[in-house]
């Protein structure tokens, strides 16, 4: 294995871990453990965001390797506008779900819906009354109930997937892949998964541990939870208006 691929491998790995602690991450995993009501439940949703998010950066770099072409550009724009999205609706549903819980039921009531969940609601029981009046046997519908669950988590990962890879990241993937081989290509793909998924691990790890301590100290958690959505909001509005490049890098 020549000295430039060994670098380009490294380097592939290396990026993966800074990769993992970007703004939208930051942001995605602190919402998603900071609603859960215990570490272990934090952890297991908050990795299979991280795994979500893999699994994105897998199809998009074997399809680099394969194909040796580099995305479209204006995927980066539109994606990005669509991680921004999402955030804004985390930041929401944790804002909405914090002040609906009732003091002292964190361990026993039920994670309210959000906003967003009643109001796609209403618009089912508006259809339903719609419809029944030609039809006066519809079933009415059940309420919709968006909550962070598996495969809610696991979505919004693959989303943050198709808005995080630039490029410059890509492309050493396809470096890899032409000083090596195909097989050398993958390596290096691998190796930047792995290193998202180690920052990510870690990341889940402290975001549950500080929300799991904070639940036994309201005013702790009510700092924490506002400052946790107030961070994804305005990361997502950045993301929304396509300005996300101003951003100062978080590891350098």
């Amino acid at each position: 294995m020549s000295s430039t691929l060994e670098l380009a491998l490294f380097s592939c790995l290396l990026l993966g871990f800074r990769h993992g602690f970007d703004y939208d991450h930051l942001a995605a995993i602190s919402d998603i453990t900071s609603v859960q009501r215990n570490w272990r439940e934090g952890m297991k949703l908050g990795l299979l965001y991280a795994l979500g998010h893999a699994l994105t950066v897998a199809l998009l770099g074997s399809a680099v390797i394969f194909l040796h072409l580099s995305l479209p550009a204006h995927l980066d724009a539109l994606s990005e506008r669509l991680v921004g999205a999402t955030l804004i609706l985390l930041a929401i549903y944790v804002l909405v779900t914090f002040l609906r819980r009732k003091p002292g039921s964190e361990h026993h009531h039920p994670i309210p819906r959000s906003r967003i969940a009643l109001l796609i609601s209403g618009a089912r029981y508006t259809s339903w009354q719609v419809r029944r009046r030609f039809n006066p046997s519809t079933p009415q519908p059940e309420p919709f109930a968006f909550q962070y669950n598996r495969s809610s988590v696991f979505v919004v990962g693959i989303i943050h997937g198709l808005g995080a890879e630039t490029p410059s990241q890509l492309l050493l993937f396809l470096l890899a892949a032409n000083l090596g081989g195909t097989s050398r290509g993958f390596i290096g793909l691998l190796s930047f998964i792995i290193g998202l998924l180690m920052m990510n691990t870690l990341m889940t790890a402290s975001a549950s541990g500080i929300f799991a301590g904070a639940t036994n100290r309201p005013r702790i958690q009510t700092v924490v939870t506002s400052l946790t959505a107030a961070y994804s909001f305005i990361i997502g509005a950045i993301f929304l208006f396509g300005i996300s490049d101003k951003l100062p890098p978080l590891l350098h």
